[in-house]
């Protein structure tokens, strides 16, 4: 099978394109077919080193992928070959094959495309958990969200509005802000304004009133968190999903006290290895809302295996909108 593989950990100039051996799925391990995998930006930071979690080299980069089942080890009873899939994994999906624990396996609805089941990845079960698990959405709050163009970002508004919040996403330039709208949003802010800190307060406040917002979900950190912890409700709760800006902000807990802040960390993948039968339900329920037409994906492209680094490049260019996803039949 062909696979891209690090050998080094660098640039994504150090990813090789090769013919590598099948791997077999042991006891309880699903062999997938893979057809498409989503590219994250934390696929960038496994690549270069700087991951918090990294494989032992030589080793195949990518977490979330879609495919048809091949072959099953001993005690699976999740899915069968010939089965399609979306699956994750924390590493292993920029491959034509590729081993996922069974309870990292979910069918796919039948009018699912290979593309938008490995888009949806990560993004809609991290949304999903930022707003019900972490951020205990009750109905009718406001949700502000940062970086709303990006794949977490337009997943939240959409998932957001399915479980109907009012939306304010917030944006870094026209074609997003109009991306953020097309998928939902109610109201749009925008970050790419001089004097941030005070701009960002008015807009936000004109849009969700004065009390604020109920729930912040930030995958952006630096200058637009800090702006954030201006608008946020009595009782609200900040979840950080991420630090795409480069900044990790501090905080002062005195902010947090004098307005009953709830400050949450999420890191969706620590759900999938220690609670994995409460991701499959979330899942489902994510799957159900496709099928329903309530919430697509945004691919922004969806290159052939051979132009991975293209992909890869949209990515660390930051020039993505949405998902983008290597097809890797």
């Amino acid at each position: 099978m062909k696979a891209l593989v690090v050998k080094e950990h660098g640039p994504i100039e150090n990813l090789l394109l090769e013919e590598v051996p099948d791997p077999v799925p042991g006891p309880g391990e699903v062999l997938v077919d893979v057809h498409a995998a989503s590219v994250n930006f934390p696929d960038l930071l496994v690549i270069g080193g700087t991951y918090q979690i990294l494989p032992k080299r030589p080793f195949s980069p990518g977490k979330d992928m879609a495919g048809i089942v091949a072959a099953v080890g001993a005690g699976v009873t999740t899915c069968k070959p010939g089965d399609r899939v979306a699956a994750q994994n924390e590493y292993g999906a920029y491959a034509q094959k590729c081993v996922v624990p069974q309870n990292n396996c979910y069918p796919m609805p039948a009018n699912m495309s290979f593309a938008d089941a490995a888009a949806m990845g990560i993004a809609y079960p991290t949304a999903h958990f930022a707003l019900v698990e972490r951020g205990q959405y009750q109905p009718g709050e406001t949700v502000l969200i940062n970086g709303a163009a990006g794949g977490v970002g337009i997943a939240t508004i959409q998932v957001a509005k399915a479980l109907g919040a009012k939306v304010i996403a917030s944006v870094g330039s026209a074609e997003k802000a109009e991306l953020a709208k097309q998928h939902g949003a109610d109201h749009v802010v925008r970050t790419d304004v001089p004097n941030l800190r005070d701009a960002f307060r008015d807009q936000v406040m004109a849009a969700a009133g004065k009390r604020g917002v109920d729930i912040i979900v930030d995958p952006v950190g630096g200058d637009v968190f800090d702006a954030s912890m201006r608008v946020i409700g009595w009782s609200g709760r900040i979840i950080v999903v991420g630090f795409a800006e480069g900044r990790i902000p501090e905080v002062k807990a005195g902010h947090l006290l004098v307005k009953n802040i709830s400050l949450i960390g999420l890191q969706y993948s620590s759900y999938r290895d220690r609670q994995p039968e409460k991701v499959q339900r979330v899942q489902k329920q994510l799957f159900d809302w496709y099928a329903q037409g309530k919430i697509k994906p945004h691919v922004m492209g969806a290159w052939p295996f051979e132009q991975y680094r293209d992909a890869l490049t949209t990515v660390r260019d930051r020039k993505v909108v949405g998902k983008v996803v290597i097809m890797t039949r």
